[in-house]
């Protein structure tokens, strides 16, 4: 642990404050320390010449914890405003601002982050400042409309605000959004910095679109070697590669980038992973160490056990779980737990699914219980099939119904021939109106990425798309009774061949 910063014993307590807050090395406890000298001592409320920088900089080190951070700030506001001269602080500034909406990032809701920007709105900070109005599109980047709101009123965008709003795109799911603004980018003159080619990859790999990924992977090529060689750049690039089905195309890329990091090598691993190339993904344990001098970390040994689930190798799965913190002193975390249990009900063994579940150190989330569910429909286990639905229902509680959790309870009760279950559950989902997220699938086509939901009534080509299948319905039709026709044929030509035998 590394020792407290040494203080000199003549020093004043805002000295001591100045000292903690503005130190290089100062880590996570010197903030606290500070925050705490001011509350016991009433500094704030004493020393008029408190230096704006110093109340910045524990303002934005007390950040990520809101409740500390916004009194703060709420004091400098109301200080600065008071007719007061004795008591008054600095005003904030618009670095103050950004540090106080970052705290509000965080928080489930949006009502302080809403709160502030009214007030930033009110010393008209917001649109014209660029560090202001990066952080509020970064408060709202959880609500894509509000943030794509703010980015239109932006006057002067840069890669940062891009990437922001690319980003909240791809956590709503939202690829082909992501990938028309980084278009948008493109012909607006803007050259994207490392993070907006990260998340365009990133979005391509979400879509499954090559094409685009592809010219992406060429633009780096041309732009210069310094992207390439970005570990960042080119775990994305391997990933997008993977997931778009070109696993060889990431081994190239992978070997070509050099000071490879942990991030590296994860993401090789995921594409071993996601191609069934397990034991591939098992080697590069012992490869990142030899090639590189790197231990596998938290995501590495999660990637691996995610190759050995989809793989069946079950035994190797829970050895490298049970040698986790021995051996590569990385304790196991739930994504660790729960994709053991996931490995283990994918070949069947129920019981010994349930008993790693006891032995976890914490408490078993939804993904442990959904693969325990997903198991029990394989494997007709109806017992622990209800005993998994109660706890997803306990976790969910509050929240919307799964109908898929229902349905599945409901095809388990009918595999075990128990139909009065079975329409008690489907009488269940009727009454209390669950319903199940819709189905998408994308296809790539000239470089443009469509989606097509489950009884979308909105696709603007509906009417070109029902054509198209009406027409493959009548072909369909038509070669079965070609082959009908055949078969009749093929029978007469039998009868032939034994008459004459």
């Amino acid at each position: 642990m590394r020792s407290p910063m040494p203080l000199s014993p003549g020093a004043t307590m805002w000295q001591q404050c100045e000292a903690l807050l503005l130190h290089r090395r100062s880590g996570a406890a010197e903030p606290r320390a500070a925050h705490a000298l001011l509350a016991t001592a009433g500094l704030l409320r004493h020393r008029p010449d408190l230096a704006l920088l110093s109340l910045n900089s524990l303002l934005r080190s007390l950040s990520p914890t809101l409740h500390l951070s916004l009194p703060l700030f709420r004091y400098m506001l109301s200080s600065s405003s008071s007719s007061s001269s004795s008591s008054s602080l600095p005003p904030p500034d618009h670095h103050t601002f950004p540090f106080a909406l970052s705290a509000c990032v965080s928080h489930a809701s949006l009502v302080p982050g809403a709160q502030l920007h009214a007030v930033v709105l009110k010393n008209g900070l917001s649109p014209a400042d660029h560090f202001v109005q990066t952080a509020l599109l970064r408060l709202y980047s959880r609500l894509p409309h509000l943030a794509r709101h703010l980015f239109d009123e932006t006057p002067h965008r840069d890669p940062v605000h891009y990437d922001v709003l690319m980003t909240s795109y791809l956590r709503s799911d939202l690829s082909s959004h992501a990938l028309r603004l980084f278009r948008h980018m493109l012909d607006a003159g803007i050259a994207p910095d490392s993070f907006v080619l990260t998340t365009a990859l990133t979005a391509c790999a979400h879509s499954g679109a090559l094409d685009q990924g592809i010219w992406i992977h060429r633009y780096l090529s041309s732009t210069g070697p310094e992207f390439l060689a970005d570990t960042f750049i080119g775990s994305a690039l391997v990933s997008m590669y993977a997931k778009c089905g070109c696993i060889k195309e990431s081994i190239n890329v992978f070997a070509a980038v050099p000071n490879r990091n942990t991030h590296m090598w994860a993401a090789m691993v995921g594409a071993f992973a996601s191609h069934g190339l397990a034991r591939d993904a098992i080697a590069c344990l012992d490869r990142m160490q030899h090639e590189d001098g790197l231990r596998p970390d938290a995501i590495v040994l999660l990637c691996v056990l995610t190759a050995c689930a989809h793989s069946g190798l079950v035994e190797f799965g829970l050895a490298l779980l049970a040698a986790m913190r021995t051996r590569y002193n990385v304790p196991p975390v739930h994504e660790h737990y729960s994709c053991a249990v996931d490995m283990l009900c994918r070949v069947g063994r129920l019981d010994d699914a349930a008993e790693l579940i006891k032995t976890m150190p914490m408490k078993p989330k939804e993904s442990v219980w959904g693969s325990v569910l997903t198991g029990c429909r394989t494997y007709g286990n109806v017992v622990l099939a209800e005993t998994a639905v109660a706890e997803l229902n306990k976790l969910a509680a509050g929240e919307a119904d799964d109908e898929g959790v229902y349905v599945q309870l409901s095809n388990i009760y009918l595999n075990a021939n128990r139909k009065d279950d079975a329409r008690r559950i489907r009488k269940l989902i009727g009454s209390r109106g669950v319903k199940k997220a819709a189905a998408v699938s994308a296809i790539e086509v000239d470089g443009a990425v469509s989606s097509f939901v489950a009884g979308d009534q909105a696709h603007p080509l509906r009417v070109e798309i029902w054509g198209v299948l009406d027409m493959l319905v009548d072909h369909m039709e038509c070669r079965d009774e070609e082959e009908e026709e055949d078969d009749e044929e093929l029978e007469l030509m039998e009868l032939a061949s034994v008459f004459t035998w």
